[in-house]
C-alpha cells in the first residue's frame, strides 16, 4: 500500500478521531490538501472562496493543534506529511487493524472528500460567500458594518469580550466587501513577537505592512519606501500605504486590526501609531486616495490608555459592541449543530453560560458528537468539559 494524500487524510481522520471523538470538517480537508500540494494559506482560501484571515489564523492553526494533541509530537505545515507517513508506517508494521473504527474514518474521511469536491463544483458553477461553520447572524450588526465600510475612508471599531465572535463577524463581514471586489486583510496583533515587535516603533511598523503585503499577496516592497533616518517611521509607513498599498488599483482596501488591545501595555508603540491610524481618518476626508482605506479595529477590553482626544482613533467611526445570543440565537445555533432546539436544551444551558457563543458552540458540539449524553449529563460535566 502507498502512502498517499488519500492515505494522509484518512490516517490524520483516523487519529484526530480517536482522540478528540470528532472527524475532518470540510475545511479542514480543503486546508490539509492544500497543504500536500505546498500551497500557502492565501492560496487555499482564493482557490475555495475563504477569507485569508480564516485560513490561516484560524483554520490551520487549529488543525495542526488538533493533529499534535492526536499524534503525540509536533505538527505543523512544514512537516506533517513525514510525521503523517511515520504514524502510518507504525500501524502498518504492528499489524493493528483499522478496524470497523478505521474503516467508519475513512468513510467519513471520504464523505468529507466529497462534500468537499462537489462543494467546490458547486461554487465554480454558481460562486457563494462562505462563512465559518456554525455562524449566528448578529442582525442588523452585519449589515450595518458593511454599509458603512463601503463609506469612502469610513471606520468601525468593534468590541467585545474574547470568544464573543468578533473575528467570526469580521470574516462575514469581510466575505461581503470581498464580494463588491473590495480588496481586503486582517491581521492580528497575536501575531507579532512582543519581545521584538512591541518595544521598538520602526520595527513594529515594518511588521505590520510587511504582513498586510503578504496578506494582499503583494510582494514586500518595503526597502523602496522605508526612510527611518530622513522621513522617520511614521512617514514611512504613510508613503508605503499612499504610494504602494492604496495605490494598487481602483478598488478600495479595507485593514482589519484584531487584537489591538495588546498594544495597550506600551506606550512606546500605541501613542504613536494609534496617532498615525487617526491621522489617516482625517486625510480620508480631503485626499482621493486616502478615500480608499477602509479601517476596522477590534479589541477585546474597554480604552484605558490615555491618548490625546484628537490623536485617538477610538472617539471616530461606528462602535460597535457584541453582546451575548438571545434565546432565539441559541435556537438557531443549536438547529446548525443538527440539534431541537427546544426549550428543554436552551433553557438550562443559557442558565449555566448565558448566551457566550463560544461555551454554547463547545456544549452543542459535545452533544452532537455523543448523542448518548443527555442535557443533564453534559451540565453535570461542565466543569470538567470547560
Amino acid at each position: 500500500m502507498k502512502f498517499d494524500l488519500d492515505e494522509a487524510v484518512k490516517i490524520a481522520n483516523q487519529a484526530v478521531s480517536l482522540r478528540a471523538n470528532r472527524s475532518f470538517t470540510d475545511v479542514e480537508v480543503i486546508v490539509l490538501k492544500g497543504a500536500w500540494h505546498r500551497q500557502d494559506y492565501d492560496e487555499i482560501a482564493a482557490q475555495h472562496q475563504y477569507a485569508a484571515s480564516y485560513i490561516s489564523q484560524d483554520v490551520a492553526p487549529k488543525l495542526w493543534k488538533a493533529l499534535t494533541e492526536a499524534l503525540g509530537e509536533k505538527v505543523k505545515k512544514s512537516n506533517f506529511k513525514q510525521v503523517l507517513e511515520r504514524y502510518w508506517q507504525q500501524q502498518c508494521a504492528s499489524n493493528t487493524p483499522l478496524s470497523e473504527g478505521y474503516k467508519k474514518d475513512k468513510d467519513i474521511s471520504q464523505e468529507v472528500t466529497e462534500k468537499s469536491d462537489e462543494s467546490n463544483h458547486r461554487q465554480q458553477e454558481q460562486p457563494e460567500l462562505l462563512t465559518p461553520d456554525h455562524y449566528v447572524e448578529r442582525s442588523p450588526i452585519e449589515t450595518t458594518c458593511y454599509k458603512t465600510l463601503l463609506q469612502p475612508g469610513s471606520l468601525v471599531r468593534i468590541k467585545a469580550p474574547s470568544l464573543m465572535g468578533k473575528t467570526f463577524l469580521v470574516t462575514k463581514v469581510l466575505a461581503l466587501l470581498t464580494a463588491q471586489s473590495y480588496r481586503t486583510a486582517s491581521l492580528s496583533f497575536k501575531l507579532a513577537d512582543r519581545k521584538i515587535h512591541f518595544t521598538n516603533l520602526d520595527k513594529f511598523l515594518r511588521w505590520w505592512c510587511s504582513n498586510l503585503s503578504r496578506e494582499l499577496g503583494l510582494p514586500n516592497e518595503l526597502d523602496e519606501y522605508w526612510d527611518e533616518e530622513d522621513m522617520g517611521s511614521k512617514v514611512s509607513c504613510t508613503t508605503y500605504f499612499e504610494d504602494y498599498l492604496l495605490a494598487q488599483g481602483d478598488s478600495p482596501l479595507v485593514v482589519c486590526l484584531d487584537d489591538v488591545d495588546l498594544l495597550f501595555p506600551h506606550p512606546e508603540i500605541y501613542e504613536d501609531f494609534f496617532g498615525l491610524l487617526r491621522s489617516w481618518y482625517e486625510k480620508a476626508r480631503s485626499r482621493q486616495r486616502w478615500k480608499k482605506l477602509r479601517l476596522i479595529i477590534v479589541h477585546s477590553t474597554d480604552v484605558y490608555i490615555r491618548l490625546n482626544i484628537n490623536q485617538s482613533p477610538f472617539n471616530v467611526g461606528l462602535p460597535i459592541e457584541l453582546s451575548e445570543f438571545s434565546p432565539l440565537q441559541v435556537q438557531e445555533l443549536a438547529q446548525q449543530h443538527g440539534l431541537e432546539p427546544d426549550i428543554s436544551l436552551v433553557e438550562p444551558l443559557m442558565k449555566l453560560v448565558g448566551g457566550h457563543p463560544y461555551l454554547l458552540e463547545q456544549a452543542f458540539s459535545h452533544l452532537k458528537s455523543h448523542p448518548e449524553t443527555t442535557v443533564e449529563q453534559l451540565l453535570a460535566e461542565a466543569p470538567m468539559l470547560c
